[in-house]
């Protein structure tokens, strides 16, 4: 801990104590559990935005990233590059539903369109899947402070564990959002210096750089060989990811909650548009850093290959680099780990204790609850991170590799009460529950890549609800009001203001800014498929 030295420890300890006083300062506006919850929808869209960013890319991206691309080159960037096709689908189909709504879980959702079984199967799954996510991220952030200040990696966890706890209990999804903001700079600032002291570290010039990876092949960006055993083609990309990645935007209650912060749905589809546009440059950045430093270390294996961006920060030499390394890496994770505890605690509070423990309480007596919650959450999590201690491979492929077991079941619960006639809550259970088994089938006895695991488990889903929907009460005459054509037979019917503001409040109806994000799209393909061919 010594060699962390004075300007280090000042730097990440100034960013610390400004998380928690951000905190304590934001609890003074708390006063119900809505407002723990969502706010009081002043929130601007350009911070919730930046929080959404923020969330997802997390310590995962800033460690994980650089690894996994050092392992397996640039055709990683492949899996990152659907973004703006996943925003498409999401604020075109799933916002609509969630905001209209006015409720703070959007599995209520599933109670509306199937029944409360419905509801409190995909709250459990969600729940599960969530804790296994922010162990990863709890666990990639003691890494680092670890491996900096020396701290033991499992008092590391702790430590972490509570210092995003605290601020959460107490400034609720506000909190969040703003220290979100702050993050997200300390991020990008860290990466941004890391990138150029690296361009400049390197022995040869980043022209000759470039050229020598082109040769090892690793500067291969789309991979078109339709080969299901591969992760990172460009078909597992386009097709695989975009479906994982609408699971993880559309139906991922710590994503979706932010946005129901905004003040019109208008706000809500910008801040959703912020990831659209910047997703693809973040991580071209941290992947374009892994194979760089494929080149600047010649290839050689890491013990632990998560730690590659920080031995060379401390390698470096900078006064405060270390410290700022540090902070960023915390940043990275509280951004995602508070986002986690308010998330968690809104599903525990009002699927399940509000919902079956202790109706009709006053929200003083809920807001209480969702904070106890979040203690019990945080204490949790701290388990499964531990566990994880001993995994030396990418964080960012172990976490997607966890993730891939639960998203199919979760898109397929919602893709079934979008679009189909016939599915219902009977059968939703039966094809959630064979879905998962074929996901399990694949992962154990198949050389199927995970990525894949969504696409099938989804398509499981959907088949068998419907087969099992029909075969147990029949053909439905009439589409559920919260499919999709219900919602636009809804609005008609009842003469409903299709738009707020320019922006559609109805599903399905597309946005004309939303069309950007398709050309943006091809753009980005396009410049890959030059970027892979031009040197």
């Amino acid at each position: 801990m010594g060699e962390f030295g004075t300007l280090n420890w000042t730097i990440l300890v100034v960013y610390i104590l400004g998380n928690l006083l951000l905190g304590y300062y934001l609890s003074k506006r708390i006063s119900t559990a809505d407002h723990f919850f969502l706010g009081d929808r002043s929130t601007p869209w350009w911070a919730i935005g930046i929080s959404v960013v923020a969330t997802y890319v997390s310590a995962l991206s800033f460690l994980g990233g650089p690894s996994w691309a050092y392992s397996d080159g640039f055709s990683v960037i492949a899996l990152h590059a659907n973004y703006p096709i996943v925003i498409f689908v999401v604020i075109t189909l799933f916002l609509p539903f969630f905001y209209n709504s006015g409720v703070a879980s959007i599995y209520d959702y599933q109670e509306r369109r199937f029944g409360p079984r419905a509801r409190a199967l995909i709250s459990s799954i969600w729940l599960v899947s969530q804790t296994m996510t922010s162990a990863a991220i709890l666990y990639a952030t003691s890494l680092v402070l670890e491996f900096i200040t020396g701290i033991d990696v499992v008092h590391a966890i702790v430590i972490v564990t509570l210092i995003a706890l605290i601020y959460t209990a107490l400034g609720g999804i506000t909190a969040v959002i703003w220290t979100d903001v702050a993050q997200a700079g300390i991020l990008l600032v860290g990466a941004i210096i890391i990138l150029c002291a690296l361009i400049l570290e390197m022995p040869e010039s980043i022209g000759s750089t470039l050229t020598t990876l082109k040769a090892q092949g690793k500067l291969n960006p789309l991979q078109f060989d339709f080969n299901l055993t591969q992760a990172t083609t460009a078909w597992s990309g386009i097709i695989a990811m975009t479906l994982y990645h609408v699971t993880v935007y559309g139906t991922n209650q710590m994503m979706v909650q932010r946005t129901l912060a905004s003040k019109t749905i208008g706000d809500a589809k910008k801040s959703y548009l912020t990831m659209g546009f910047a997703a693809f440059f973040i991580y071209f950045l941290f992947i374009f850093l892994g194979v760089l430093f494929y080149s600047y270390y010649q290839g050689v294996e890491f013990e632990n290959s998560n730690t590659i961006i920080l031995k060379f920060a401390s390698d470096y030499g900078l006064p405060g680099l270390m410290g700022l390394i540090a902070a960023a890496v915390m940043a990275a994770s509280m951004s995602s780990l508070d986002s986690a505890f308010n998330s968690m605690s809104t599903v525990m509070t009002v699927d399940f204790y509000q919902k079956y423990i202790r109706k009709g309480e006053s929200e003083e007596h809920y807001l209480k609850a969702s904070r106890y919650f979040t203690i019990i959450i945080a204490l949790v999590i701290i388990v499964p991170a531990v566990m994880l201690t001993g995994s030396t491979g990418s964080i960012l492929l172990v976490l997607s590799n966890i993730g891939s077991y639960f998203v199919g079941a979760q898109l397929g619960m919602f893709a079934v009460g979008f679009f189909s006639k016939q599915a219902n809550e009977k059968g939703v259970l039966i094809g959630t529950a064979v879905g998962f088994v074929m996901v399990w089938y694949l992962a154990k006895h198949t050389d199927i890549a995970w990525p894949w695991f969504c696409a099938i488990g989804a398509i499981t889903n959907i088949v068998v609800t419907i087969a099992a929907s029909v075969l147990l009460d029949g053909f439905s005459k009439e589409y559920s009001p919260y499919s999709v054509r219900g919602q636009i037979k809804k609005f008609k019917e009842e003469a409903l203001e299709e738009k707020q503001d320019g922006w559609y409040l109805v599903p399905g109806k597309v946005d004309r800014v939303s069309y950007l994000l398709l050309v943006f799209f091809a753009a980005t393909m396009l410049f890959l498929f030059l970027f892979g061919r031009a040197f």
